[in-house]
Parts: C-alpha cells; sequence; structure tokens
C-alpha cells in the first residue's frame, strides 16, 4: 500500500487548505481507516482525524470546529480540508492507513 499527499505548499491566512491523500494497492474502504496527522516545525505529531471504512469521520477536539476529511471511492483519495488557517496550522501533513502506511508527507506554509 502507497499514499501519496499532494496539495498547495503555501496557503494565506484565513483560507482553506486543502490536501489530497491518493492511496495506491489497496482501497480506502477495506482494512483500515485513513488517517491525517501533522507536525509543526521543531513539535511533535498532532492526530487531525480520520475516516473509517463506512466513511464516518472522527477529528481531534482541537481541530473538529475546522477540519473536515472526506473521500472520493472511485478515485481512491481522501481529502483533507481545514479552514480559517493560521501560521500556527504551518506543518508537515501526513495521511496514513493503519498504523504501518505513511505518505511521504507534504510540508504546507501559512503566510501571507
Amino acid at each position: 500500500v502507497q499514499l501519496q499527499e499532494s496539495g498547495p505548499g503555501l496557503v494565506k491566512p484565513s483560507q482553506t487548505l486543502s490536501l489530497t491523500c491518493a492511496v495506491s494497492g489497496g482501497s480506502i474502504t477495506t482494512s483500515y481507516p485513513v488517517s491525517w496527522i501533522r507536525q509543526p516545525p521543531g513539535k511533535g505529531l498532532e492526530y487531525i482525524g480520520y475516516i473509517d471504512l463506512t466513511g464516518s469521520t472522527y477529528y481531534s477536539p482541537s481541530l473538529k470546529s475546522r477540519a473536515s476529511i472526506s473521500r472520493d471511492t472511485s478515485k481512491n483519495q481522501v481529502t483533507l480540508q481545514l479552514n480559517a488557517v493560521t501560521p500556527e496550522d504551518t506543518a508537515v501533513y501526513y495521511c496514513m492507513k493503519g498504523m504501518d502506511y505513511w505518505g511521504k508527507g507534504t510540508l504546507v506554509s501559512v503566510s501571507s
């Protein structure tokens, strides 16, 4: 199973960050949920949320009001949207399937 994150590397404050996780070698509707996590510069990993095999979602309480995870089963892709971003949302964003399969991550900077 391989995962690849994609999206803009730079987002302006107050805008919406949108990232896509393309999954190959396995279906997003089988085995394990697809999760999003992030790592701000110099800080530890932060869990954002997941979408499970049925399409149900869970979000970290700290990001629940701004995060949205969805999927396109025809493309085998999962999308993360984060609204009203601030510079504190600058991080490397990863998608993962279960605990064993991770994407390489994509750096998103929030700056005007």
